[in-house]
């Protein structure tokens, strides 16, 4: 690693170190991400601090009833209290809540973080270390993670954050009451004007496209026409997307016609004729759903791009925010009701959780005995428990 703002900590715990690393490196990629995980950074330091100061420290004990206990006990702060307030509320929001979060929450919740560290530094780490002044992160373009590895760092993480706390050792009474510098063995890693003015604004509109969004082609069928943006030229056609379409595509798809973007002809007039048994109105109603799948997917990116480090479930035209708590909502036959067949098969299949659901749910109907209104359903019930949570936190 090339040197870093919190490399300091490295002489109390490498795990604090990686882990502020990945911190910081979803405060702008992910602030939901960001916040939901900073309060198993605090609630680790916390146990940390518990620990050495021989104080109870059981498994079940929330974040707020430790600060509570070190309160009592005389070993916080005013600032360094409220700090660990303002990121564990934050926390919780981001585990819930799921409404849009804003770099200004996370560059809160890092502010907050550095009082922590520094307080804890100052009180437990060595006095030959040095905290250095308050930094603002700087936004990297070069390189972010998605959301499934960025998740999947954390998890990683905060593996090694729970080692490092099974190695915690209370202070000893002969030496340094505030010396924790025993480190971890453990590894982390428009159509106007002539021709000429038609193709300035044709030419205009186009440089306006934010990356992706750029056509690359036209589809057409009789008088109409849609574009295909660069980020679908090779998309997979789906057949559960297509409603009134979904037999049409799977029988091209059986002489390998239409199964991706770059397959379809420039026109589908007369598209049906590569197959038999079907007629010119096959062709036609594919074109209308075709500029419905187009336009929805262009909707889909805008959206999360819009709110980066989400995750969503999408059906059809909707969508639902998988927050940490809806995430970990079990799939079973008592929280979702009126349809065990579904639910046997998503469990055989390794489903057994909201956060393990495929991205694009109408797949489900893929389940033998499973149709379009059980998805449905399936999704109006997801809905319905992603309110209550809202409900629990308010």
């Amino acid at each position: 690693m090339e040197n870093y703002f919190y490399d300091f900590l490295n002489q109390i715990s490498e795990e604090f170190t990686r882990t502020l690393r990945e911190l910081e490196n979803a405060i702008y990629n992910s602030p939901r991400s960001m916040l939901t995980h900073s309060r198993t950074f605090i609630e680790t330091l916390l146990e940390k601090v518990m620990i050495h100061e021989n104080m109870e420290n059981e498994p079940y004990l929330t974040i707020i009833e430790r600060i509570q206990d070190l309160d009592e006990s005389g070993l916080l702060t005013d600032e360094v209290k409220n700090s660990l307030h303002e990121v564990r509320k934050l926390g919780n929001k981001a585990a819930h809540d799921t409404r849009q979060f804003r770099f200004s929450e996370s560059l809160t919740a890092w502010e907050h973080i550095y009082i922590i560290v520094k307080w804890f530094v100052e009180v437990y780490g060595s006095h030959d270390i040095e905290v250095p002044e308050y930094v603002d992160p700087v936004m990297r373009r070069d390189h972010s993670y998605d959301l499934e590895e960025m998740n999947f760092r954390f998890q990683k993480i905060e593996e090694l954050l729970k080692q490092a706390v099974q190695n915690e050792q209370p202070k000893q009474v002969s030496v340094d009451s505030h010396n924790l510098n025993a480190k971890s063995t453990n590894d982390a890693d428009s159509e106007t004007g002539g021709p000429v003015e038609k193709q300035e604004v044709s030419l205009s509109e186009t440089m306006d496209k934010a990356p992706g969004l750029i056509p690359i082609r036209t589809i057409s069928y009789g008088n109409d026409g849609v574009e295909v943006p660069y980020f679908l030229r090779d998309t997979f056609l789906l057949p559960q997307r297509f409603e009134n379409s979904e037999r049409f595509l799977v029988r091209l798809g059986g002489v390998e016609e239409a199964r991706i973007m770059s397959e379809l002809p420039e026109r589908l007039d007369g598209f049906h004729n590569r197959i038999v048994r079907y007629n010119e109105t096959h062709s036609e109603v594919f074109f209308s759903e075709l500029k419905n799948f187009i336009n929805e997917e262009i909707r889909r990116r805008k959206l999360m791009q819009n709110r980066p480090g989400e995750l969503f479930l999408f059906y059809k035209s909707e969508e639902i925010v998988v927050t940490e708590e809806l995430g970990k909502i079990e799939i079973n036959k008592e929280n979702f009701t009126g349809m065990p067949g579904l639910i046997d098969q998503l469990n055989e299949d390794g489903i057994k959780f909201v956060r393990d659901l495929p991205k694009e749910l109408v797949i489900l109907g893929k389940y033998k005995g499973v149709g379009t209104s059980r998805v449905e359903s399936f999704f109006n019930q997801l809905k319905e428990k992603q309110v209550s949570k809202i409900e629990e936190l308010v």
